[in-house]
């Protein structure tokens, strides 16, 4: 049993993309994904010859046996995956638009994931094969069950001295149980050893202020400075974090900024026009600099590469990335 292994850790989603400007509800026919974000990671290590495991939590039934058969045929470990309550969460988002959008309708109340309950997994037992723990923000916005499971999760593999990585994706329609997301996240990401996001989403998890409110009329160099202040800013207040990647994505470009052991790099610039998707872009980033971490990859191959994994999943359908590592360094700048 091999113990070189990434753990992810989140609830899995059901992804109905409506065709935009077809008539779907005549025909009968709307495209479906598997997602969610910490799945998208783990289908593209396991892709890239990461080995990788996944944890949820999913109701006993014929859907979750069929999802569990297909995912360990991605060769995804899926013993971690708790079987309990009700229902798969899901969300319905037309083909093309960014989760950002306003247009996105979640349906994840009550989800066997949201509803999971501290104490219900064994985490010394989940862990014994795993040297890396990986979940999101995404994760702690659910419920409050659900950022209790977290902490347990993270002080398991903090205490059992395995690294974790946080990817710092905000979704503000998901933050309704009463808690707001500085007072969750301060809690979870102290135990984070690598954290991804952007200017913005430090700024409405963390309370660290950007000097710049948009990237609207911001040269690449202004946003690059601003990035920058932030990462000292976070590592001073986080002083665990060794690694922070911060992503832009512009009209037209496409970017990553990362901050090594108090040294700065800056990605090559990427063109990023007649995009297809943008779900699961930020996710194939992280898995990106999950593959350069555990290859053991400079600072600069780490963002090189992920920023060049994100750009091929723009023009990807579908929720996680299928380039393989020869794709993506064949368009690396």
């Amino acid at each position: 049993m091999s113990k070189n292994k990434v753990f992810c850790f989140g609830e899995i989603l059901l992804h109905y993309a409506p065709p935009v400007a077809t008539n779907y509800i005549d025909s009968h026919q709307m495209p479906f994904y598997l997602g969610g974000a910490e799945l998208n990671v783990a289908t593209a290590l396991a892709n890239w010859d990461i080995p990788v495991k996944y944890g949820t939590a999913m109701p006993s039934h014929f859907l979750t046996d069929q999802i569990i058969a297909h995912l360990s045929k991605k060769n995804i470990d899926t013993s971690a995956i708790q079987i309990a309550g009700n229902r798969i969460g899901c969300f319905y988002l037309e083909a093309g638009l960014d989760m950002k959008n306003a247009a996105v309708v979640y349906d994840r109340a009550h989800s066997s994931f949201a509803e999971i309950k501290k104490g219900s997994i064994d985490w010394k037992e989940v862990l014994k094969d795993v040297h890396w723990f990986h979940f999101s923000a995404i994760s702690a916005s659910l419920t409050q069950n659900a950022t209790d499971v977290c902490e347990e999760a993270l002080i398991a593999a903090t205490d059992l001295g395995i690294p974790i990585s946080v990817d710092l994706n905000y979704r503000a329609k998901l933050w309704q149980y009463g808690k707001t997301p500085i007072e969750v996240m301060s809690k979870l990401v102290k135990y984070c050893t690598v954290l991804m996001g952007n200017l913005w989403a430090v700024e409405d998890m963390l309370g660290i202020g950007s000097t710049i409110q948009s990237s609207v009329g911001c040269s690449n160099d202004e946003l690059i400075n601003a990035a920058h202040e932030s990462m000292i800013k976070l590592k001073a207040q986080f002083p665990l974090l060794n690694t922070i990647a911060y992503t832009f994505r512009l009209t037209e470009n496409y970017f990553g900024v990362l901050s090594n052991k108090n040294n700065f790099y800056t990605s090559p610039i990427y063109n990023s026009r007649e995009v297809k998707n943008i779900v699961g872009t930020g996710d194939c980033f992280m898995a990106g600099l999950l593959y350069g971490i555990q290859h053991k990859n400079t600072p600069e191959e780490l963002i090189n590469f992920a920023a060049a994994a994100a750009v091929g999943k723009l023009y990807e359908l579908g929720d996680a990335t299928e380039q393989s590592p020869e794709q993506i360094k064949n368009r690396m700048l």
